[in-house]
């Protein structure tokens, strides 16, 4: 399995239970759910890109010394 594809899944986890901390509900109006829950996968998911995006640069980055 490629290590890529291996830090995008622990990423993206690793997100969804962070931002699961994160109260949305007090941002978005009242009944308003599903709009919540897809702006929390929203963030997750950028959240896990950038994170990951970070970590592959690293990696390449520690490579060239």
């Amino acid at each position: 399995m490629n290590y890529k594809l291996m830090i995008y899944a622990f990423n993206i986890l690793l997100c969804i239970f962070a931002t699961s901390a994160i109260n949305f509900e007090k941002i978005i109006r009242k009944n308003k759910g599903l709009e919540t829950q897809l702006l929390a996968m929203i963030v997750s998911l950028v959240l896990a890109y950038l994170l990951t995006n970070f970590i592959l640069d690293f990696i390449e980055w520690s490579k060239v010394i």
